[in-house]
């Protein structure tokens, strides 16, 4: 099981963050032992002073394929879900003002977490997919998947032309504006339209 995850797919979130606009999807990948197993409590971690949230909208996929083209990329994918890309943001801003690769800051164990999984067939316009994320109770996020600079079937195409997209591979498909700071017994909730679909604590 692979992990991949797209980076600055909402305008808003890239200007937040001082990054420009791409013009492909940006990918980058976590490993598998970052998914945060559902009997698992998340604890934050040790070497980080400064924990940011990203929620995003996350894709399962069903069906192994590579050099997938757009027009056939719905096919691989059965099953959406909210998930939070938690980022060590002060670790990443170090290792980014040196050039360095940032996975410490991304692809730590348990730092990908993912909700209830609801069947994609049960929303009818794939760009028109309303999803939030509640720190205490307080919105902070909020994004529609119709606002993704790169849509799912383009993510889904792009990957697919340099990894093998096998079943079960996870695809976090990019956080809208709105990150920011958790610390520990904050509260995290998150919704795909009115279905809560992912409740954390942070310990």
């Amino acid at each position: 099981m692979k992990i991949f995850c797209v980076g600055r797919n909402y305008a808003e979130h890239a200007a937040e963050l001082g990054n420009d606009v791409p013009q492909e999807p940006v990918i980058f990948m976590k490993p598998k032992s970052a998914l945060l197993q559902s009997h698992i409590p998340f604890y934050y971690p040790e070497f980080t002073n400064e924990l940011h949230y990203e929620c995003e909208l996350v894709l399962r996929i069903c069906k192994n394929g590579k050099y997938i083209q757009e027009k056939f990329a719905g096919k691989y994918y059965d099953s959406i879900t909210a998930g939070i890309d938690f980022t060590a943001r002060d670790i990443q801003n170090e290792l980014k003002s040196k050039g360095l690769p940032w996975e410490k800051a991304k692809a730590w164990d348990n730092s990908a977490v993912v909700g209830k999984w609801i069947p994609i067939s049960k929303f009818p316009n794939r760009k028109n997919i309303n999803f939030c994320l509640y720190k205490n109770k307080e919105l902070v996020q909020q994004g529609n998947s119709g606002n993704m600079i790169f849509s799912f079937d383009q993510i889904i195409s792009h990957i697919s032309q340099y990894f093998s997209l096998n079943i079960g591979d996870l695809v976090f498909t990019g956080t809208p504006a709105g990150v920011g700071e958790v610390v520990v017994s904050d509260e995290l909730e998150a919704f795909v339209e009115d279905d809560s679909v992912l409740l954390l604590n942070i310990k």
